[in-house]
C-alpha cells in the first residue's frame, strides 16, 4: 500500500500510511473536543475528511454549486508583499478582475486603527475612488491592536512592565484605559470610511492583546451599529480562545477570557457584528490532516451556535494552513474544501 502525500503544519512535505492518516484525524478532532468542550466530528465526517486528505490531486475543489463567499483581510497589503509594484487601487482591481474576489478590502500598511487616524484626510479620497472603480463590495479594515497604546509608543503604562513587579491593579487599569482609547479610534476611523462609501468595516485580528482587545472590538461594534443601523461589520479573531491578559473583563456579564469560537460568535452577534471570522491556530509540529480535523471541529461548533454568517480565517498559521509566508496551494485548496464540506460555513 503506497503512502499518502501530505504536509506538516510548518509546510514541509511528509508521507503517511492510511492508518497514520486516520489516527491523526481522530486525534485532531478529539483534541478540539476536549479543549473546547464541544462534540467531536462524527465517524462519517472523519471518513469524509479521510477521503479528502488522501487526494492525489495538486488542487482540490468543491462541487459546482457548493462554492462559498470569500472575504479578505489586509487585502491591499498582500500583493506588494510579493514584490509587485502596485498601488492600493490597482491591487483592489487585481483582486476583483484577476482573482474573481467576492469582496475586497482597502487597508493601510500600518494595519491598526490608531495608526491610520492621522492620515484619514489623505486616505478617505482613496475609498471614494475605489467605490467608483469597483463592482464588488469594498470593505475597510484594521486591527484594534491594544499593544500599540502602551508606552513608550503610546500614552498608557505598559502592563508587561507592571506585572513582573507585582503592580497587578495598575496593569489592569492600564488595559482598561487602552480599551477606552481603542474604542474611540475604531469608531472615528470606521465612521469616516463608512461615510465615504465603504460597504463594510472589518475589525480584524481581535483578541491579539487578549480580553481587553476583544472588549474594545465589542464596544466599538455596538457604538457603530447604534450610529449606523444596518452597517456591515466583520469581526475576525486572532486565535482560537481569548487570552486572559487582564483576566477580569466581562461583557454583558460574560467573562471574555477563555472563550472559544462557539462562545465568541455569540458575543459578536449580540454586539451587532454581521460576519464572524473564527480563527483556529495551526500546530506546526502536527500533520495538516490532524490540524484540519481540529479546525473543522471548532468551526462546526461555531457555525452551529451562530445566527450570522461565519467566514473562517484561513491563512498562514491559522485555519489548518501551514505556518509559512506562502502556504502551498495543494494544502490551501484541500483544507478549504474540507472546511466547506464538513462545517457548513458561509465563507472563507
Amino acid at each position: 500500500m503506497g503512502k499518502i502525500f501530505s504536509r506538516r503544519g510548518d509546510g514541509f512535505a511528509i508521507y503517511m500510511l492510511e492508518a497514520e492518516l486516520m489516527k491523526d484525524l481522530e486525534d485532531g478532532t478529539q483534541d478540539a473536543s476536549e479543549r473546547g468542550k464541544i462534540p467531536p466530528l462524527t465517524d462519517e465526517e472523519v471518513k469524509h475528511l479521510f477521503d479528502i486528505c488522501k487526494s492525489i490531486h495538486k488542487i482540490s475543489g468543491v462541487e459546482k454549486g457548493h462554492e462559498v463567499v470569500m472575504t479578505y483581510d489586509g487585502g491591499t497589503n498582500k500583493i506588494p508583499r510579493l514584490g509587485i509594484n502596485t498601488g492600493r487601487l490597482q491591487t483592489l482591481q487585481i483582486y476583483e478582475r484577476c482573482f474573481g474576489a467576492d469582496t475586497t478590502e482597502l487597508s493601510d500598511p500600518d494595519y491598526t486603527y490608531r495608526q491610520v487616524k492621522p492620515t484619514l484626510r489623505d486616505d478617505i479620497p482613496m475609498m471614494e475612488q475605489a467605490q467608483l472603480l469597483m463592482v464588488v463590495p469594498v470593505f475597510y479594515g484594521a486591527m484594534p491592536n491594544l499593544g500599540i497604546y502602551t508606552q513608550p509608543d503610546g500614552p498608557v503604562p505598559n502592563p508587561m512592565e507592571l506585572l513582573p513587579v507585582g503592580k497587578i491593579k495598575e496593569a489592569k487599569a492600564a488595559y482598561e484605559e487602552a480599551v477606552e482609547l481603542a474604542v474611540r479610534d475604531i469608531v472615528i476611523v470606521a465612521s469616516a470610511y463608512y461615510e465615504a462609501g465603504a460597504d463594510g468595516i472589518n475589525i480584524d485580528t481581535v483578541g491579539a492583546c487578549g480580553d481587553p482587545d476583544f472588549k474594545a472590538a465589542l464596544l466599538a461594534s455596538e457604538e457603530l451599529t447604534t450610529k449606523y443601523p444596518g452597517i456591515c461589520i466583520e469581526m475576525g479573531m486572532a486565535g482560537e480562545f481569548v487570552l486572559g491578559m487582564h483576566g477580569g473583563i466581562s461583557h454583558n456579564d460574560v467573562k471574555l477570557a477563555g472563550l472559544y469560537p462557539h462562545e465568541q460568535v455569540k458575543m459578536a452577534q449580540a454586539a451587532g457584528v454581521t460576519i464572524f471570522g473564527p480563527t483556529i491556530n495551526t500546530k506546526p509540529a502536527k500533520s495538516i490532516p490532524w490540524n484540519i480535523a481540529r479546525v473543522a471541529t471548532y468551526t462546526k461548533a461555531c457555525v452551529s451556535a451562530a445566527e450570522i454568517p461565519v467566514h473562517a480565517n484561513m491563512g498562514m498559521g491559522v485555519g489548518a494552513l501551514p505556518l509559512c509566508l506562502t502556504p502551498p496551494i495543494d494544502i490551501v485548496s484541500l483544507a478549504s474544501k474540507a472546511m466547506v464540506e464538513i462545517t457548513d460555513l458561509d465563507g472563507l
